[in-house]
């Protein structure tokens, strides 16, 4: 099984908090989520390797640092065709499993994605976990890579299952807390700051003092 990070450039991260993170800000805390999520990722003993898949030169040193694979996209086009172009390369390399989490949910476990290779079938096979609100796909294992098209983003969890069901893979939706977390929103935000574990990502918020310039709006 490889476990595969899709990072598109960090200076487009995360503009749906715009209105209350300023650029800088934006950026750092999603590199904090990316090394989360990433840090995790590297202790998981069942992954034969982890890849991010990336053009970000920013996010090529993070993953390096850690140790991980830089699956280069080509172009910066974004979480979907960056799983597209690793769905490329894996298959070519003969590769049969892949488990695929975005960088930002940083509360995710190793743990957790154990739960979630425990439960993926034999091939072909699809297990999704989806956001909190049911409407994202925040982690996907596939086998094979191939079996079935990827889509990343708001409302893309049950054309997921759709798509599993159409193609007679078999099906597990485990929900977990940790990766049901994404952080899009403000609210996000502030749930991520009344968690007790501790995250690069809350330090950032902590640090900033951004959970009390949310709380005086």
């Amino acid at each position: 099984m490889w476990g595969i990070i899709p990072i598109k450039s960090l200076n487009q991260a995360k503009h749906r908090l715009k209105h209350v993170l300023y650029p800088e800000e934006r950026q750092e805390f999603f590199k904090a989520m990316f090394e989360d999520v990433l840090s995790t990722m590297m202790s998981v003993p069942d992954f034969e390797q982890v890849a991010v898949a990336t053009v970000c030169p920013v996010a090529i040193i993070i993953a390096k640092k850690y140790g991980a694979i830089v699956l280069s996209t080509s172009q910066d086009e974004g979480q979907t065709a960056a799983v597209e172009r690793s769905v490329e390369i894996l298959d070519a390399r003969g590769i049969t499993r892949m488990l695929v989490i975005p960088g930002d949910v940083p509360l995710v476990t190793v743990e957790e994605i154990q739960i979630v290779l425990e439960l993926h079938e034999k091939a072909p096979s699809m297990t999704i976990v989806p956001a909190r609100d049911e409407l994202g796909s925040n982690c996907i294992a596939l086998s094979p890579p191939t079996a079935a098209p990827l889509r990343f983003g708001p409302n893309s969890y049950f054309p997921h299952l759709e798509t599993a069901r159409k193609l007679g893979l078999a099906l597990q939706t485990p929900k977990l807390p940790g990766l049901g977390l994404d952080i899009d929103t403000p609210e996000d935000l502030l749930e991520l700051s009344r968690q007790t574990v501790r995250t690069r990502a809350q330090e950032y918020l902590l640090k900033r003092n951004i959970v009390e310039r949310l709380n005086n709006k």
